[in-house]
């Protein structure tokens, strides 16, 4: 559902298109719709988007926003993570309201997880 003047759509950089529907289909279970050969797009993800053909990253050092998943399970969600070719930059930390882990993706963007469940 569009809602006026709301977050409707994210773009993210991505390198490696293929590498990337990999990665987010083997952790997250995603889908992909390709647009051409330098854009894919993901929906109905909680946030609708899509990744563009770039050698740029995505990262808070950068100044970059952070999007954060949620998980009922971090350490399970770290695990795939890690299966699937992502780094965690971050390991799990307390934070007031849980706990989160930084990850990239095998692109080199930036995520986080967070968790109300503990660790």
């Amino acid at each position: 559902m569009n809602v006026h003047e709301k977050t409707n759509y994210v773009e993210l950089p991505a390198k490696d298109l293929q590498a990337t529907k990999d990665f987010f289909t083997k952790v997250f279970d995603w889908s992909f719709a390709d647009y051409g050969s330098e854009y894919i797009a993901f929906s109905k993800e909680g946030l609708d988007g899509g990744f563009y053909k770039s050698d740029l990253s995505s990262s808070t050092t950068n100044g970059s926003a952070l999007i954060v998943f949620y998980s009922n399970d971090l350490k399970t969600t770290q695990s795939k993570i890690i299966d699937a070719d992502g780094s965690i930059i971050k390991p799990i930390f307390e934070f007031p309201g849980g706990h989160r882990f930084h990850f990239s993706d095998p692109n080199g963007n930036e995520f986080a997880v967070w968790s109300d469940k503990g660790v």
